[in-house]
């Protein structure tokens, strides 16, 4: 049996753990990349689904006149009422946390929803009309500055 040195013993337990250590991360590693073929392949290659805008709306719920926070009730009535009648086949909302610098410098932070909406790109003259009446009466109602728009054209498999 081979003897070793204390140090020399405790740097060879080290190096060992480390190796040790370092396998299975690597070993997870190679089961999220893509197999060499697939990520050779043009981006092109691969389409499925049919032409569709992603419109995201962000709505906050502090009102900048000091009056209370727009509540979750208030919230959902809204889409009941202004959105889900544009949008009958679906949408989705998320919670949020935002910030923005508002007409005044100010840095606001406030609960917010992230409203989101798929549509046919032949569509999206119609519905541009319908996301404005949206957030104009948001804005209105809640006695909110702005409503934020994000649109992005996408490709939409159901």
């Amino acid at each position: 049996m081979l003897t070793l040195k204390p140090r020399v013993r405790l740097a060879a337990v080290g190096v060992a753990f480390v190796l040790a250590a370092a396998t299975p991360v690597a070993a997870y590693a190679a089961l999220d990349d893509e197999p060499a073929s697939a990520a050779s392949a043009p981006a092109s290659a691969v389409s499925r689904g049919k032409p569709y805008v992603e419109t995201r709306l962000f709505f906050g719920t502090q009102r900048p006149d000091g009056g209370p926070p727009v509540t979750d009730e208030q919230f959902m009535a809204f889409v009941d009422q202004e959105v889900t009648p544009s949008f009958p086949s679906g949408l989705t909302i998320q919670d949020g946390r935002g910030q923005w610098r508002d007409g005044n410098g100010t840095i606001e932070r406030e609960r917010s929803y992230e409203l989101i909406l798929l549509y046919p790109v032949s569509e999206a003259r119609v519905q541009d009309a319908r996301i404005e009446r949206i957030r104009d009466t948001y804005e209105r109602r809640y006695a909110q500055e702005s409503v934020a728009r994000a649109d992005e054209t996408t490709r939409v498999d159901f």
